[in-house]
Parts: structure tokens; C-alpha cells; sequence
């Protein structure tokens, strides 16, 4: 079976062991995209021992500096947790996002964010998802090793690929990249800021927060994130008529 565009994306990964268990937790399950964001220590023996024969996974993967790196060409994202978010984010079961995944991935590349051992993903690292991924675990030690987390991922993207064969969502343009997402972000805070439309809570940044979570639960595709930089250019080019510098 062909391997399908699903990237598995590990975030600040402090031990070399997991990240070659994650690699033999890919092999196993025909996934071969692995993208790593500031890995303590990669290459590293111990990546290679528990990787167990996945060295090829290995040698593909690609070490980046940013998660927008990692992601690039990507349509949908899926970011794992296991602590309960704030209500602004749509949270999959790891059944539900892997048949979506599947899915997805006849259209374009798909991401799937896991974060470091010790304290998983950061709100900004979940930013640039459309969801969020929540495995089922027991409420008295919910806890997953993160090789472990990527093993149930995997396998339940192995059984999606084995279900009757679904189309995959109706569009008429693919998803907006995450590239595309962060400039129209830049866009849209520069604009903000030339308006005076400012945040009024303590910390200032609740607002673009905000309005990044709707807009990613939006699922805009490129042609709609061109419409909304259009519209963020008419109304600085307006305000430049006026007399109003930028």
C-alpha cells in the first residue's frame, strides 16, 4: 500500500529514543513523512537503535527551525493534546481525525502536530490547526509517552485507510496553507493596528487569538484568504485617500 501525504510533525523533542520509536511507529503503519521542529539531539544512536529498522523514516526526516517550516504545503492540521482547551477550539476524537485525515489527504498533505514529553504543545503552536486531536485515555493517569501517542495515531490512520473508501470533502479550491494563513494573520494585525482597533484585555493579545481560532475553524481555502487580504488592502488604500498615514 502506497504511503499517504500524512506528516508527522514532533515539536522540541528532548529524547532521541522517542523520536526513533515514533519513526518504527510510522513504518509500521506506512507512514513515512517525518518533519522535526528543534530536536535536543537528532541524529543521535539511540534515534537509530529504537528505531528498530525504520532507518529509512529516519534519514528522510526533515529537521526545521519553525513549525511553519515544518507544515509548509500542508492543507489540513490536526494538533494532539491531552489537557482539556479552551471551547474556542474544535476537538476530534483520534478515531474522527484519522478518517478525517485520510480524507484530506487525497486533497493535499496533511499535518498532524505532536508536542514535547514533558509539556505537550503551547497555545501558539496550536494556532495554525484546524482542530485539535484528544486520544481517550483512563482519567486517573491520562499520560501517553509520546512514541505511544504516535503509535495509536498511526494505527487508527491504518484503519481509516481500510474502511470503504470515502470522497474526500467537497471543495472547489484546496485548503489555504499555513503559509497563506500567517501572512493573512500579519496582514490583519498591521490593519488592526492602523485602525487603532485595539485589544482591551490585560494581556493584549486575547483579540487576534480569537480571531485566528474562528478563522482556522473557518477552514478558509486560498481564494478566501485572497478575498479577506483584498478587503484588509481596500481599507488601508482608503485610509492612505484620507489623508491617514499607515
Amino acid at each position: 500500500m502506497q504511503a499517504l501525504p500524512i506528516r508527522v510533525v514532533l515539536i522540541d523533542t528532548s529524547h532521541p529514543g522517542n523520536i526513533g520509536a515514533t519513526a518504527r511507529a510510522m513504518k509500521n503503519m506506512e507512514l513515512d513523512e517525518l518533519a522535526l521542529v528543534r530536536p535536543r539531539q537528532f541524529p543521535h544512536p539511540e534515534a537509530v537503535a529504537r528505531a528498530s529498522g525504520a532507518d529509512d523514516v529516519l534519514q528522510s526526516a526533515r529537521v526545521c527551525t519553525t513549525l511553519a517550516e515544518a507544515l509548509s504545503g500542508c492543507g489540513w492540521v490536526v494538533a494532539t493534546t491531552a489537557r482539556p482547551r479552551d471551547h474556542y477550539f474544535r476537538v476530534l476524537d483520534v478515531r474522527a481525525a484519522a478518517e478525517r485525515a485520510v480524507r484530506e489527504a487525497m486533497l493535499a498533505p496533511v499535518g498532524i502536530i505532536f508536542g514535547p514529553e514533558q509539556s505537550g504543545l503551547a497555545n501558539e503552536d496550536l494556532s495554525c490547526a484546524h482542530a485539535l486531536l484528544r486520544i481517550p485515555t483512563g482519567a486517573q493517569y491520562a499520560s501517553l509517552n509520546l512514541s505511544m501517542a504516535v503509535q495509536v495515531v498511526a494505527y487508527e490512520i491504518m484503519r481509516a485507510r481500510n474502511l470503504p473508501p470515502e470522497p474526500p470533502p467537497p471543495r472547489e479550491q484546496p485548503l489555504a496553507a499555513p503559509e497563506d494563513m500567517a501572512r493573512l494573520y500579519e496582514h490583519l494585525e498591521q490593519v488592526l493596528l492602523e485602525i487603532d482597533f485595539k485589544d482591551r484585555t490585560q494581556r493584549g493579545d486575547n483579540l487576534i487569538n480569537r480571531i485566528r481560532r474562528f478563522l482556522q475553524r473557518a477552514e478558509l481555502d486560498k481564494n478566501e484568504v485572497n478575498i479577506l487580504r483584498g478587503v484588509l488592502t481596500a481599507v488601508q488604500q482608503r485610509r492612505r485617500r484620507a489623508g491617514t498615514e499607515p
